[in-house]
């Protein structure tokens, strides 16, 4: 095992980063993990427009890749392996990737969250050129345009009803024949104007791939098998999120979707972890909301480390064996 680290932070989206540059600042040397998907969901986003400070908006990769550097530069190890087993029960805390064990004082958690997609070739390959599983981020670019939004739950009635303050005409397309959505949230999409239904209906494909760009979609109906086309040039999965937080069950508390609860800032209920990012946030999922979070993330960390160290030097053995 390596030397007993200050903190350890898992996940390399805006919330990891941004506890990273903090971190690092404050001279905790922290080491990242960059985790399956390094930079986090806005490597599969084309242009930012409303992360603050780039008034000509910023692609999103480019915005990911500043933030590495950013936290490279002031000290943050950088490791690009997957983290295999967490063990928050043993102190210092364990990590375990690559083969390869680590040992922390404090572990900040921000693995963020995938988004539930469809899973049909088209749409990987025209992800980021027309297809999208995040409204807020990418609705702006359809100004004018006629867009489908995929689900039946409160996720596609919310990017539905957003969609159309830039939209054209916005398609629900729905697998069955009515929707999962709360009361309010249904009743909301189905009074808006610009807004249709399409029930019954599965997504075959995303045409098309050949252009580079999404110009409409096959559907099949599901109680009858019948093929048909829709032209759209956008399809927004709105089929909900999934926190990556398969490492933590059992260990931490989590909310009925598998979120990390937090409170008193981003602490968990396990003392010296913390989470930071889409991991604990269901509701906003936005890159500065993140960013945010991974900075109090930071703080947090090193107000603990502080009361460790003070706990030590007054002689306390809890302390000493952290």
């Amino acid at each position: 095992m390596n030397d007993t680290r200050n903190v350890i932070i898992l996940g390399s989206g805006a919330a990891g980063l941004t506890a990273a540059i903090y971190a690092a600042r404050a001279n905790l040397e922290p080491l990242l993990f960059e985790g399956l998907q390094p930079g986090g969901q806005l490597t599969i986003t084309t242009e930012v427009e409303n992360f603050p400070g780039f008034r000509d908006g910023i692609m999103g990769p480019a915005l990911m890749a500043e933030m590495r550097e950013q936290a490279a530069r002031f000290g943050t190890e950088i490791v690009q392996a997957t983290v295999e087993s967490v063990n928050l029960r043993s102190r210092p805390i364990e990590i375990r990737a690559d083969g390869a064990s680590y040992a922390t004082r404090a572990l900040i958690i921000a693995t963020g969250a995938s988004a539930k997609l469809l899973g049909i070739p088209s749409e990987a390959k025209l992800m980021g050129h027309g297809v999208s599983a995040c409204a807020t981020c990418d609705g702006y670019f359809f100004r004018g345009q006629r867009v489908i939004v995929v689900g039946g739950g409160d996720t596609a009635m919310e990017e539905a009803n957003f969609l159309t303050r830039f939209a054209s005409h916005v398609t629900i397309v729905h697998r069955r024949d009515h929707l999962r959505a709360s009361k309010v949230m249904q009743e909301r999409a189905r009074a808006n104007p610009k807004i249709s239904f399409v029930w019954d209906s599965a997504v075959e494909e995303v045409l098309d791939v050949e252009e580079g760009r999404v110009t409409g979609v096959k559907l099949r109906n599901v109680k009858t098998g019948a093929l048909s086309a829709l032209e759209t040039t956008g399809v927004f999965i709105g089929i909900g999120h999934t926190p990556n937080t398969g490492l933590f069950h059992g260990q931490l508390e989590l909310d009925s979707h598998g979120y990390i609860r937090t409170s008193g800032g981003m602490k968990t209920n396990v003392p010296g972890v913390f989470a930071a990012g889409d991991v604990q946030d269901p509701v906003y999922r936005q890159a500065i909301t993140a960013a945010g979070t991974g900075c109090m993330a930071a703080l947090d960390t090193e107000r603990y480390l502080e009361t460790l160290e003070h706990a030590a030097s007054a002689g306390s053995p809890a302390a000493k064996a952290s």
